[in-house]
């Protein structure tokens, strides 16, 4: 009887639509009779935005990123209070209906005969699902208005839809899916979301009086949005109190459990959401991933599609990240440089055959606070991964021209004289890799640390002399020099093409600590590169992993970087950081500064891990030099790889290898390295007199780098 009624009333329902003009007022409609031929139709359900989460290598929390902040839950993770606070407030004969709510339906089309207007929705739980579906799928401004659009050809349409959900799922799992992609106001969508947002709580743990607070936001979020103020709270409270009378007058509470709850505060506690890298506690490898995904196709085809994939696909993203490394790494910049300072102390640890980024630090916070002292950039990386220019390296370079000498058959023990000052003797002593002659004759290089002399591969690295490297490259060639660079991943912070200039083995290119730990750590890996890596696994919302592996390839050759390794051992013993000491296990390393005191870097490793620090002024390293400064709380009148930087990297290695077996460096191949190619006695004169010019002529022109 009840079936033949709401039939009857189906049908009363088609012909009523089918009316060509409503009231006088001249508000017309024209249905064909396709538009009211209610048959099921199967709805396109893409899934509702997602909360997307990173995590790091030990699988903590790193930063969530989202458009909508949305945990989808299933149906008996919602509370059952909360269930049966919104069918209560929105449909209340949902489990007795199928997709058409008869009474409801009828109701407020009556409503809307005597109005002119499509003014009352009397929409079932499962219209208002479908709805909202349209809504979130809309890709386009226009889609978005047809969503919602107040007119009868749309109600039709979500009427055939509703029946193709209501034969497609259960009523449960229609009453959890809308749970789920409702707006609940405050930024939070569905009820998981709202629930932590509002309360503090998950949607399991909801109890009566915060149920029929959000069961009551659903109708208009924004005017009842708690976020907003007093007057938006009022409201709020005084829907959720119609909430709780509707659950008394049908049974499903006693008036004094109505009572009490009524009498109770709101309670809207404002949690803050997780939010994106600037609230991360790891904001600079957070910015590192996120760009990451936002420039690889890997992740999608077009940035458009990375981007909705990031922020709306509900992923897990596991990555490289070692917590107890990146609390080194803080730990040890904290100590030499302050927040406060304006020079930023920037530190990168990669894995050596992996290329994996276990950590990322630096001494300013990521935000956009300058009262705060904060950068707005990732100070860590290239501008690929959300970085800036980057700062010139500085001595680091002379590695890649010692492992160019050692490729062109050097041994450790062939040497040179080096000067006082270099000069190019001509234009065409150096050439680039395009073959243009680019020496300038003109052009005076001096020392800063150690002094002129005799020198081998080793002596004349361990002291860092400038002219000595000069030579060097000269001998070997600046394009097989600038080569060997790019092998291990050498390239500048800004994008553009590496500088090709004779001063290239000093460092004159600005780069970032991610590169120069990534080509440091091929030579504790033998000679292997590998592309610095963040990201391992990324599992999509449906639970499909996806596993990404090292990119790696050898880069130099084995017993090369052996070799290398052995001389950049002795920096710590014999050289330049002789006064910082090493870490008490096989170790090596180089110290950069460059012209002037712009900027100081060290980039050293262990078998086990390398990693690289830079020290510079953000506001301009050409302009603010590290002259006659202040940081961390010690006065420095000219900072070196080895006054901070170096001191940064030791700090942070002891502990993040702490609880990791020792590896010995590999013995280098004596027959093939040990001794001199011919005699060891100086190749060429010394360039121990400049030609005559005064002595301001040569400081005017002169590189001053360690």
């Amino acid at each position: 009887m009840r079936l033949a009624a709401a039939g009857a009333a189906a049908g009363a329902l088609v012909a009523a639509v089918a009316i060509p003009a409503v009231g006088g007022a001249g508000l017309g409609f024209v249905m064909a009779a396709d538009e009211v031929d209610l048959k099921p139709v199967d709805l396109t359900e893409p899934p509702p935005a997602e909360v997307t989460i990173v995590r790091d290598a030990k699988g903590g929390e790193i930063a969530r990123f989202y458009e909508e902040y949305r945990e989808v839950v299933e149906f008996d993770e919602i509370s059952e209070v909360m269930k049966t606070a919104i069918v209560a407030i929105e449909d209340f004969r949902f489990y007795e209906h199928g997709a058409i709510d008869i009474e409801g339906t009828l109701r407020a089309f009556a409503t809307n005969l005597q109005s002119g207007r499509v003014s009352q929705g009397g929409s079932s739980i499962t219209q208002q699902y479908v709805k909202q579906v349209l809504l979130n799928s809309a890709g386009t401004e226009k889609e978005r208005n047809a969503a919602l659009e107040a007119s009868y050809a749309r109600k039709l349409n979500e009427l055939r839809y509703a029946m193709g959900v209501e034969k497609k799922y259960s009523k449960n799992q229609i009453l959890a899916k809308y749970l789920n992609i409702a707006y609940f106001g405050a930024s939070a969508y569905g009820v998981e979301a709202a629930a932590e947002r509002f309360f503090g709580v998950s949607a399991a743990k909801l109890n009566l009086t915060q149920a029929a607070t959000l069961a009551g936001a659903v109708q208009d979020p924004n005017a009842t949005d708690p976020n907003l103020g007093k007057e938006h709270r009022a409201r709020l409270l005084q829907r959720r109190n119609v909430v709780l009378n509707r659950m008394a007058e049908l049974g499903e509470i006693t008036p004094a459990e109505a009572a009490k709850a009524k009498a109770a505060k709101l309670g809207y506690k404002g949690t803050r959401l997780p939010g994106g890298c600037e609230s991360s506690k790891y904001p600079y490898f957070c910015l590192y991933v996120r760009h990451e995904i936002l420039g690889t196709p890997d992740f999608g085809r077009t940035a458009k599609a990375r981007l909705a994939r990031l922020n709306r696909g509900g992923l897990t993203i596991r990555t490289t990240l070692d917590p107890a490394m990146q609390a080194a790494a803080d730990r040890a910049i904290k100590k030499w440089v302050h927040a406060s300072d304006k020079p930023v102390a920037s530190e990168a640890l990669v894995q050596p055959g992996t290329g994996a980024i276990k950590a990322m630090a630096a001494s300013r916070r990521y935000g956009r606070s300058a009262a705060r002292n904060e950068i707005s950039y990732n100070v860590v990386a290239d501008a690929a991964h959300g970085g800036g220019i980057g700062f010139q390296a500085g001595s680091t370079f002379k590695t890649f021209t010692l492992v160019t000498a050692l490729k062109e058959g050097l041994k450790l023990d062939d040497g040179l004289t080096a000067g006082a000052g270099y000069r190019a003797p001509a234009y065409a002593t150096f050439k680039n890799c395009k073959g243009e002659n680019i020496g300038d004759p003109a052009h005076t290089v001096t020392n800063d640390e150690g002094s002129p002399g005799w020198k081998t591969l080793r002596s004349g690295t361990w002291d860092s002399v400038n002219t000595f490297f000069m030579e060097l490259e000269e001998r070997v060639g600046l394009c097989d020099t600038v080569e060997t660079a790019k092998s291990l991943g050498i390239r500048r912070a800004d994008g553009r093409k590496l500088q090709e200039y004779e001063t290239f083995t000093l460092g004159i290119n600005e780069t970032d600590p991610v590169t120069v730990a990534a080509a440091y750590a091929a030579l504790a890996a033998h000679g292997e590169y590998c592309a610095p890596m963040a990201i391992t696994q990324i599992t999509d919302h449906n639970g499909k992993a996806v596993t990404y592996r090292p990119k790696c390839r050898q880069a130099v050759d084995p017993g090369i970087a052996d070799a290398t390794a052995e001389v950049l051992s002795g920096v710590f013993t014999e050289g330049t950081m002789s006064g910082v000491g090493g870490l008490g296990r096989d170790a090596a390393g180089k110290t950069g500064t460059t012209d002037d005191y712009a900027a100081a870097w060290f980039a050293g490793f262990t078998p086990d891990l390398a990693g690289a620090v830079s020290l510079g002024d953000p506001r301009g390293s050409q302009e603010h030099k590290l002259t006659g400064v202040t940081i961390g709380g010690r006065f420095y009148g000219s900072v070196q790889g080895a006054s901070i930087p170096g001191p940064i990297w030791k700090d942070t290695m002891l502990p993040a290898l702490s609880r990791v077996e020792p590896t010995r460096f590999t013995a280098i191949d004596a027959a093939r390295f040990e001794g001199c190619t011919q005699s060891c006695r100086p190749a060429k004169p010394a360039q121990d007199e400049i030609p005559e010019e005064t002595a301001d002529e040569i400081l005017e022109s002169e590189d001053v780098l360690e």
